[in-house]
């Protein structure tokens, strides 16, 4: 069944439902699995400030543990208004934290070229599960492509297999590399790495392994790191 995952009003009842403000969720991955990644691509430096852009925060305490770790910008942007005004009363005291009520499928208030990173954990996914869901997820990476800088990257982090998403990234103007990471079901607090995940999969056209070997048949979230090449 189609939820009404693009609407405002589906996340504000969903976060009121939630008994503490202090309550936090991460979908897919914490920051601790993927920041040797992010510092990959996008590495902490106090010489040059690296703006970031996290989108469809929700309650994520990903954004605070990219903060202890060295990032000092970093905006996170949700649709729902609970969730916001939550967020921004638990790090009322973190100024490298900003926190926007904002629609990713039209985020205006931000320039051309003003972030170095956009980091996705769930919201593609999530607009694709929902209602008019290919427009949807057209409108959101056409304004993820907008606000990125010429060499800026996309960190899209999704349960979604390289036969379907790489047609849909494809169709921007970026590099596409490959990661991926093991999932961690619940109850889990870590367990042994079947991949090594700084090390980009090599793919043929079809988005299969270069041995032959599928993607599709691994316990694994996919991390499509898309480098913008023009403005």
């Amino acid at each position: 069944m189609t939820e009404a995952y693009g609407e405002a009003w589906y996340w504000d009842k969903r976060y009121a439902k939630e008994s503490t403000a202090s309550s936090s969720f991460d979908w897919y991955q914490k920051y601790e699995s993927l920041a040797p990644l992010l510092h990959l691509y996008v590495p902490p430096t106090t010489r040059t400030r690296i703006r970031i852009l996290v989108v469809g925060a929700g309650n994520s305490a990903f954004s605070e543990g990219m903060s202890k770790d060295g990032y000092g910008d970093i905006v996170n942007i949700d649709i729902s208004s609970v969730v916001i005004e939550r967020m921004r009363k638990k790090y009322s005291d973190s100024p490298h934290l900003k926190y926007i009520e904002m629609d990713v499928r039209d985020m205006k208030a931000f320039e051309a070229g003003s972030f170095d990173a956009v980091i996705d954990k769930g919201t593609l996914d999530s607009l694709l599960c929902g209602h008019n869901s290919k427009l949807n997820a057209g409108k959101m990476l056409e304004e993820v492509e907008r606000v990125l800088k010429k060499e800026g990257v996309y960190i899209l982090i999704t349960y979604g297999i390289p036969a379907y998403r790489l047609c849909l990234l494809r169709s921007h103007s970026w590099a596409i590399k490959l990661h991926v990471i093991d999932k961690v079901h619940p109850g889990e607090s870590s367990k042994a790495e079947s991949w090594e995940l700084t090390r980009p999969v090599q793919l043929n056209n079809d988005g299969s392994l270069k041995d032959g070997i599928h993607l599709e048949n691994m316990d694994v979230h996919y991390i499509y790191v898309c480098t913008k090449l023009s403005c």
